[in-house]
C-alpha cells in the first residue's frame, strides 16, 4: 500500500504533462506580442491566454501562469477572461536584446509546462548609404556601382541598386551578395549616351533608407583600357627630349582621347607630369630631362569631353638619355701646410660632386692640375680619382689648383682653386639650433667685411678620431647669415660645426660651436668612485660618460646619498665637475649614494655605491698611535733601566737604612765600662745609612739638652733614664756611639751618636749634626767640648726662629761647636739624607 501512495502522484503528474502537451497542440493556449521586432531599447508588451476547456485535466482547476525572458523569470499580471480562459499580460519596459524568446509557462498542482512562445528580435532602422560612385568598363560595358552602408542595423535589411530613365520606371539594378557593398548592373539595364537615375535602397522591418540619387551617363563614368608605350628615343643632336610612340586600346579606339604622360629616375619618388596629349594614337615629345639619366615613363588616358575616370597607368618603360660633359664649376675647400724643409708644400683638397642636372650622366672621376689646360699644352696633373677628396704635395708657393670632373662624353671647364691664407677677420658670433630630427640650422652675425661665401663643416663627436671629407658645403650668398645643414645629421650625436668666411683675398679665421639635433637621457650615468673617507666626510670622483652616450649635452649631476634610517639629501653639481664631497656625516654609519646625470632630454640614474663612514680621522689615528707608540717605548725603556741600572733603581726605591742593624747601635752604657768594649770587627768600615745627617749651629747661650737629663721645660719632652752615652775611641780623630730614646709618643727609636777629634792642625768650626730616621722624627746629636761625647737632643715643640725646627723639621740655634767632621762613616739600616758641612 505504501509503494501505491508513493507512485501515485508521478503518475499523475505525467498524465498531467501528456494532456497538456496534447491539449496545447489542439489550441488551448496562445501567445501574442505587440511586435515581433521592436526598437532596441524601446517596450515590448505580451499576453498569454490559457482556455482550460480546451486543456484537458485542467477543468475545474485553478491555472496559474508565469513568464519566462529566454533563462530569466520576468512577471506578469493575471486575470480571467471571457468563459474559461485566463490571461496573463507582460509589460517590458526596455528591451536590449538584439534577439531572445519569450515563454508562457503553466503551473497546475506544483507543475510547470510550456505552452507558448514568441521570439523578438530587436534593432535600428537601416543606416542611409552614402558616396555612391559608378564605373563603367567598356570591355562588357558593365557598370558597376559602389557605396558605403552605414552603421549595422542589427537586423535582416535587404539592399538594392535601383535605376532609372526619364521614359521608365525605377527597376532594381543589382542586389550585393554576402553584405557586399558593390554591385554591378547590366549592360540591358543601362541606357548608353542618356541620363539615368541611381541610387541605392535599403529597408527592414523598422523602415527604409534611400542614398542621394546620381545623374550620369554611363559613358561619362567609362573607365578606358591603358593605352602602351611603343618606344622612346633620344632627339638628336644633345638635347633635353625624348620621343615617345604610343597606341591606344582596341576598345577605345573609336574614342577621341586626352591623356597624360609621367616619368621620374628610378631613385626620385616624386614624378613628373606631361599633359595635354590628345589624338587616337601617335607620338609625343618631352623635353628638361637630365642628360646620362635613366627614367621610367607611363601613360594614361580618357574620354576628350568626359568627366569620368582615367584609365589606369600602363606598364612602366625604362629610357637612360645621351650623356654629355659634365657642366658648371665644382665647390672645393683645401688645407695646406709646408714640410719641415720648406720646399713642398702638403694639400689636402675636398670639393663636392656636381649636381645630377650638372653631371650629364655618370661622372668617371676627377682631376686636379697645377695650371690650366691651354692649346697643345698639358699642365702636370697631381690627383686623378674617383673620389671627392685628395691629398698630395705641390711646390712651396704654390697658390691656385685647377679642379675639372670628367664622364664618357668628356672633360668639364676647369675650377680655378686660390689657396688663400687664413689670416681674415673671423665671424662676429656662431649658433646652431635643432632644424628638425636630421637638421641643424647654423647662425651667425656676420662681419663687418664684406664677405664672399662661407664655407660650414661639421664632424660627428666621437671617443675614436674620425674625419668625414664630406662634411662641409659651401654657402656662396655673401649676404646670409644662417645656413641649414641636412647631410650626416643624425639625432641624439653630438656635432662640431665651425663656419669660416671667405673674403676676396684671404680667408677668415674660423669659429666653432657644438650641436644636437635632438636630446634624450643619457644612456648611462658614470660610476661612481670613492676618492677619500672620513668620520664626518666621503669625497666621491666619477669619470665623465662618453660621446656617444651622453644623447645631449649634460647640464648637471645629482648626487643623493641616504642612510640606513631612511634619510635622504641631495646636492646639484655642475656638469664641469668630476668630482663631489659629501659633508656632515655621522661617523661609523653606512649610506647608499648613487649620481643621476641630466640633460635637456631626461635623466638617468646609476647604480648605487655603499660605504661606511669612519670612527675616527687619520689625524686623529695618527695621534692616538702615536701616543700609544710613545708610551710603550716610554714602558720598554724604563724596564730596562730598572732591570739593568741600580742607580736608577736607588733612586726611584732608596734602601731604608735599620738603626737597629746600623754599627753604632752597638754602644755599651758607662756602667758596663768595665766590660770588655765592644770593637767593631776589623773589616774595613763600609758607608753608613741613615735617614739625614745634618750639621748644625748652636745658637749662642743656648745649652743643648744633654742625654740622660731632664729636658728644659719649654720642650716639654720626658726623656727616659738611659745609661751615660759610651764613647769607644776607635783611633785619632774618631768616636762613636749608639744608644736609643723614646719620643714624646713614647715610640722608642734608635740614635746614634757621634764623635771625633779634627785632624791635627785642622781648626775646630762650629757646625750641627741632624739626623732624622725613616721616621720624620729628628736626631740630634751634640757634643760637648771634648772630651764630652757627641749627644742625641730631641727638640719638640720648640718654636723656630731662624729657620729650624723640631720633630721633623729643622733646629733654629746651633748646639755646639765642634770641628769639621771628614771621613765620617755611619753603619746602619738608615739611609744617610742629609749631610750638610759648615
Amino acid at each position: 500500500m505504501a509503494r501505491r501512495g508513493a507512485g501515485t502522484p508521478l503518475l499523475l503528474r505525467l498524465s498531467l504533462l501528456l494532456l497538456l502537451r496534447l491539449g496545447g497542440t489542439l489550441g488551448c493556449a496562445s501567445v501574442d506580442v505587440g511586435s515581433p521586432v521592436v526598437l532596441l531599447g524601446s517596450a515590448v508588451t505580451a499576453s498569454c491566454s490559457v482556455r482550460s476547456r480546451l486543456c484537458r485535466g485542467l477543468e475545474g482547476g485553478r491555472v496559474r501562469i508565469s513568464w519566462m525572458l529566454d533563462n530569466e523569470t520576468v512577471a506578469g499580471s493575471q486575470c480571467c477572461g471571457t468563459g474559461d480562459t485566463e490571461v496573463s499580460n507582460l509589460t517590458l519596459p526596455q528591451f536590449n536584446r538584439m534577439q531572445a524568446k519569450l515563454w508562457c509557462w503553466v503551473e497546475w498542482n506544483g507543475t510547470k509546462q510550456r505552452v507558448g512562445l514568441a521570439e523578438i528580435r530587436a534593432g535600428y532602422p537601416p543606416a542611409k548609404p552614402s558616396n555612391l560612385s559608378c564605373l563603367l568598363n567598356l570591355s562588357d560595358y558593365g557598370l558597376t556601382c559602389r557605396w558605403e552602408p552605414g552603421a549595422d542595423s542589427h537586423l535582416p535589411t535587404s539592399v538594392a541598386l535601383k535605376c532609372s530613365t526619364s521614359r521608365a520606371p525605377a527597376v532594381t539594378g543589382c542586389t550585393p551578395q554576402g553584405g557586399r557593398s558593390h554591385c554591378t548592373v547590366p549592360r540591358r539595364l543601362l541606357q548608353l549616351y542618356r541620363q539615368m537615375e541611381i541610387w541605392v535602397a535599403a529597408s527592414n522591418a523598422l523602415g527604409t533608407a534611400e542614398s542621394e540619387r546620381l545623374r550620369i551617363d554611363p559613358m561619362d563614368v567609362a573607365q578606358l583600357d591603358p593605352p602602351a608605350l611603343r618606344s622612346i628615343q633620344s632627339v638628336p643632336p644633345q638635347t633635353d627630349c625624348v620621343a615617345l610612340a604610343w597606341a591606344v586600346a582596341p576598345s577605345s579606339a573609336h574614342m577621341e582621347l586626352r591623356c597624360e604622360l609621367r616619368y621620374r629616375p628610378p631613385e626620385d619618388p616624386a614624378w613628373a607630369l606631361v599633359t595635354g596629349i590628345v589624338g587616337q594614337a601617335g607620338t609625343a615629345q618631352c623635353c628638361g630631362l637630365l642628360f646620362g639619366t635613366r627614367y621610367l615613363f607611363q601613360m594614361r588616358c580618357r574620354r576628350h569631353s568626359a568627366r569620368g575616370h582615367w584609365s589606369e597607368w600602363s606598364a612602366a618603360r625604362n629610357h637612360t638619355t645621351h650623356e654629355k660633359a659634365p657642366a658648371g664649376k665644382l665647390d672645393a675647400w683645401w688645407s695646406t701646410r709646408l714640410d719641415p724643409a720648406g720646399r713642398r708644400m702638403e694639400v689636402q683638397l675636398r670639393w663636392k660632386a656636381p649636381r645630377q642636372r650638372e653631371a650629364n650622366g655618370r661622372l668617371l672621376g676627377y682631376r686636379v692640375a697645377l695650371g690650366p689646360r691651354r692649346r697643345g699644352r698639358e699642365p702636370p696633373t697631381v690627383c686623378n680619382t674617383s673620389d671627392t677628396h685628395c691629398n698630395f704635395t705641390a711646390p712651396a708657393g704654390t697658390r691656385r689648383l685647377y679642379l675639372s670632373a670628367y664622364n664618357a662624353a668628356g672633360e668639364s671647364a676647369a675650377t680655378e682653386v686660390v689657396l688663400l691664407e687664413r689670416k681674415g677677420q673671423p665671424l662676429a658670433g656662431l649658433r646652431a639650433v635643432p632644424g628638425g630630427e636630421r637638421s641643424l640650422w647654423v647662425r651667425w652675425e656676420a662681419p663687418t667685411a664684406p664677405v664672399a661665401a662661407y664655407v660650414l663643416e661639421w664632424q660627428r663627436v666621437a671617443s675614436e678620431p674620425g674625419r668625414c671629407s664630406a662634411c662641409w658645403q659651401m654657402e656662396r650668398n655673401g649676404a646670409a647669415t644662417a645656413a641649414l645643414i641636412q647631410d650626416g645629421i643624425e639625432p641624439f650625436q653630438q656635432y662640431n660645426i665651425s663656419v669660416c668666411p671667405l673674403y676676396k683675398d684671404t680667408v677668415g679665421t674660423p669659429a666653432h660651436t657644438a650641436a644636437y639635433s635632438r636630446q634624450k637621457a643619457p644612456s648611462h650615468a658614470p660610476k661612481l668612485h670613492l676618492k677619500s673617507i672620513s668620520k664626518s666626510h666621503a669625497e666621491l670622483c666619477w669619470d665623465s660618460v662618453a660621446v656617444e652616450l651622453q644623447n645631449g649635452f649634460i647640464t648637471n649631476y645629482t648626487i643623493f646619498w641616504a642612510n640606513s634610517t631612511a634619510e635622504v639629501a641631495s646636492a646639484v653639481v655642475n656638469s664641469s665637475f668630476n668630482s663631489f664631497i659629501i659633508r656632515d656625516l655621522k661617523p661609523s654609519t653606512l649610506y647608499k649614494v648613487h649620481i643621476m646625470a641630466s640633460t635637456v632630454g631626461g635623466s638617468t640614474n646609476g647604480t648605487s655605491l655603499t660605504l661606511v663612514t669612519m670612527v675616527l680621522d687619520d689625524i686623529e689615528i695618527q695621534i692616538l698611535f702615536l701616543t700609544l707608540g710613545l708610551i710603550f717605548v716610554l714602558l720598554i725603556v724604563l724596564l730596562i733601566c730598572f732591570q739593568k741600572n741600580g742607580r736608577v733603581k736607588q733612586q726611584f726605591w732608596p734602601s731604608v737604612p735599620d738603626p737597629a742593624n746600623s754599627s753604632l747601635g752597638k754602644w755599651v752604657p758607662a756602667e758596663l765600662q768595665q766590660e770588655p768594649p765592644q770593637v767593631p770587627g776589623a773589616r774595613e768600615p763600609g758607608l753608613a745609612t741613615i735617614s739625614t745627617v745634618t750639621v748644625l749651629e748652636r745658637a749662642a747661650g743656648k745649652q743643648a739638652p744633654v742625654w740622660g737629663k731632664d729636658p728644659p721645660a719649654e720642650t716639654a719632652v720626658a726623656f727616659p733614664g738611659v745609661p751615660q752615652p759610651y764613647v769607644q775611641q776607635d783611633g785619632p780623630g774618631r768616636a762613636a756611639g749608639t744608644g736609643t730614646c723614646s719620643y714624646g709618643s713614647g715610640e722608642t727609636v734608635q740614635y746614634a751618636q757621634v764623635a771625633g777629634d779634627g785632624y791635627k792642625g785642622q781648626q775646630h768650626v762650629p757646625c750641627r749634626l741632624y739626623l732624622r730616621s725613616s721616621s720624620t722624627q729628628p736626631l740630634l746629636f751634640d757634643r760637648s767640648p771634648s772630651p764630652k761625647p757627641y749627644e742625641n737632643l730631641w727638640f719638640h715643640g720648640a718654636t723656630p726662629s731662624h729657620g729650624c725646627q723640631g720633630a721633623g723639621g729643622f733646629l733654629e740655634e746651633p748646639l755646639i761647636d765642634f770641628p769639621l767632621l771628614q771621613g765620617l762613616q755611619i753603619s746602619g739600616a738608615e739611609e744617610l739624607h742629609d749631610f750638610q758641612r759648615c
